[in-house]
């Protein structure tokens, strides 16, 4: 507890604030190249034509690479759990962003990389892109990915990510009203002040370091080795300060590439994205569509659920199927529902992939769970304070994924919010604690089913 309400200085504090901090860009290597990439215009074509000949013999250019150059093209981010992998390190025989790296140049300059890039000869057949995760189930729509709209790796090869606890069709019979609303939070560049950038130093003894603004540094050295086909102890990672993340530095695309090119070329390269690069092509938050209907009595009690998601992975997978069973396991919020329905999609558009940003998956089920629950009061004329203390999660109570609580803070919290903001509770109210639901706090028969309801 020496922490907690203390005032500790932050251990990178001074450096940052007197600019004495080294970031990767920061980081100089004798002899450096420079990389820059061909990336799609297109937000979804085939990929019809690609000749790098005119690059390779431009002035200053020292290493070109193609999807032909990678020894393991795709490596998920999630194989390392078993989850197929479905999105090539350069595009090979299609693009399905804008944005997408096709090529890559490694020069004496910037300037004459990019004059390489703008000399590679790529011809392209348009397809029709999906923007709208909506329009995901329709029969007629443009498939944008090989495994089709969906993402079909779940459990049991489902389609979806599911949670079935108690009886849905129960909790609509016996409800008073039945509340729904649709939210829909929309993408989100992180905007970190350093961009995507790396730096890789190939060593006399055949080993490369790597100089990587990751947030995941043993992570992205798996990764790396994984795509060259090289064992671990070949590669040092040197990390540390990421220039700003909160997710988006998760799943780097920098690393690879460069150490590619620096062993093509047998000298150090640095790629640094440029803040166009940063806004047009880097992961962003997800766009999510979320649809609640809560069966509801008048006075109150949530008794079930029913939920739909859709999340909208853009072009691949990435960590999207992680995102949505984290947030199929909020998808309660603070409270306890005993009756759920909830389908969870991951759908593919041909959008830029979606990563994580500050509480991945949670953050965008807490906004629409709380903005639900403000509605679900205001229909039903209750405090919105006393609503949610009525239905907060207490010890005993299960989660959506059916564990049990020990030590919930929502009454806590809730509390501590209605005090600060000056909101008089009811004697009842003021006097809830998080501890078992006993008496009349609760109803009996939905004391039964909060404790007894099944999980699937």
């Amino acid at each position: 507890m020496k922490a907690v309400g203390a005032r500790l200085p932050r251990y990178d504090g001074v450096g940052h604030a007197t600019g004495r901090t080294a970031f990767v860009d920061d980081i100089r290597a004798h002899g450096t190249l420079w990389a820059k990439a061909l990336r799609s215009p297109h937000d979804y074509a085939t990929i019809t034509r690609l000749d790098t000949t005119a690059a390779e013999n431009m002035p200053g250019v020292r290493a070109v690479i193609t999807h032909a150059d990678v020894p393991l093209l795709e490596y998920g981010h999630l194989s390392a759990l078993g989850i197929p992998a479905d999105e090539p390190l350069l595009a090979k025989d299609e693009v399905r962003y804008k944005g997408q790296p096709i090529a890559l140049v490694a020069a004496e300059t910037t300037e004459q990389a990019a004059d390489a890039v703008a000399a590679i000869e790529v011809d392209f057949a348009p397809k029709t892109p999906l923007f709208d995760v909506r329009k995901a189930f329709d029969a007629d729509v443009s498939q944008p990915h090989h495994w089709g709209t969906v993402y079909p790796h779940f459990e049991e090869s489902m389609d979806r990510r599911q949670i079935r606890k108690g009886s849905i069709e129960k909790a609509f019979d016996d409800a008073d009203k039945i509340i729904s609303g649709v939210y829909r939070p929309a993408a989100i560049e992180q905007m970190p002040i350093e961009t995507q950038v790396c730096l890789s130093v190939p060593e006399p003894d055949g080993r490369f370091t790597i100089y990587s603004c990751t947030q995941a540094l043993y992570f992205s050295m798996g990764v790396v080795a994984a795509h060259m086909q090289i064992p671990l102890n070949r590669l040092k990672f040197v990390g540390g300060t990421v220039g700003g993340g909160f997710g988006g530095k998760v799943d780097t695309a920098t690393e690879t590439v460069c150490t590619l090119l620096a062993q093509r070329s047998g000298r150090p390269v640095k790629w640094r994205w440029t803040r166009e690069e940063e806004f047009l092509c880097s992961s962003t938050r997800a766009p999510w569509h979320m649809e609640i209907i809560d069966a509801v009595t008048d006075d109150g009690w949530i008794l079930g659920r029913k939920m739909l998601t859709l999340h909208d992975a853009g072009a691949y997978a990435r960590f999207s199927p992680y995102g949505v069973t984290k947030h199929s396991f909020h998808h309660t919020g603070a409270y306890t529902i005993p009756n759920l329905h909830f389908d969870g999609y991951v759908v593919f558009t041909n959008r830029v992939p979606t990563t994580a940003m500050r509480g991945y998956g949670v953050t965008s089920v807490s906004f629409a769970v709380e903005s639900h629950m403000s509605r679900v009061a205001e229909e039903l004329g209750i405090d919105p304070f006393e609503l949610r203390l009525k239905n907060a999660n207490r010890i005993g109570d299960t989660s959506p994924n059916g564990i049990a609580y020990t030590d919930p803070s929502t009454v806590d919290v809730l509390h501590a919010i209605s005090e600060a903001t000056g909101n008089e509770l009811a004697p009842g109210y003021a006097a809830a604690s998080r501890q078992r639901r006993a008496g009349e706090w609760l109803p009996d028969h939905l004391l039964a089913q909060i404790s007894d309801t099944e999980v699937h």
